[in-house]
């Protein structure tokens, strides 16, 4: 029986499709042109503009490091972590945007630690998931998703690249 899949935060990200498809989403306002993560429905955050409703837009799915540090403590809701199971320490990545240049933070993709990083680094968005269960008492199917950081492959075999990232 297939997983029931729930995003963590809805109409943050991409649902469906491959994964070279999946992009966080964004809003632009059409007046000023400002672009905003986490999204803002309604009205332009930028403080000088009387701009009109925000549109949503595909954020770019390739960035640059900007940092990055190692969480060595069970993270907080809205993360599952089960205290009778054994827990790993996780990466966290603050990733500036190519083309918005904008900082937006998430957790390195599975297997990647803060060994496999630098500042300045290309990575791009892939989809993730942040526990099999609901942490409700017990697997009732469900999947929570997310998005992870992973390093891009560049060719010089260090999976660091020069960060303009625009594909």
């Amino acid at each position: 029986m297939p997983r029931k899949r729930i995003p963590v935060v809805a109409g943050w990200f991409t649902e469906d499709g491959a994964e070279e498809e999946f992009r966080l989403l964004g809003t632009r306002c059409p007046l000023c042109a400002s672009v905003f993560f986490p999204r803002q429905d309604g009205f332009c955050r930028n403080p000088g503009c009387t701009g009109g409703e925000p549109v949503e837009v595909p954020l770019s799915r390739r960035g640059t490091v900007w940092s990055y540090t190692d969480g060595r403590y069970r993270p907080p809701p809205p993360y599952l972590s089960d205290p009778d199971m054994p827990w790993e320490p996780y990466t966290l990545v603050a990733v500036e945007l190519a083309a918005e240049r904008m900082v937006v933070l998430g957790q390195a993709a599975p297997g990647v630690g803060v060994a496999d990083l630098a500042v300045g680094m290309t990575v791009e968005v892939v989809p993730g998931t942040l526990g099999p269960d609901s942490g409700a008492g017990g697997d009732d199917g469900t999947v929570w998703t997310t998005w992870h950081w992973r390093p891009v492959d560049t060719g010089s075999g260090s999976g660091s690249g020069s960060g303009d990232g625009a594909r």
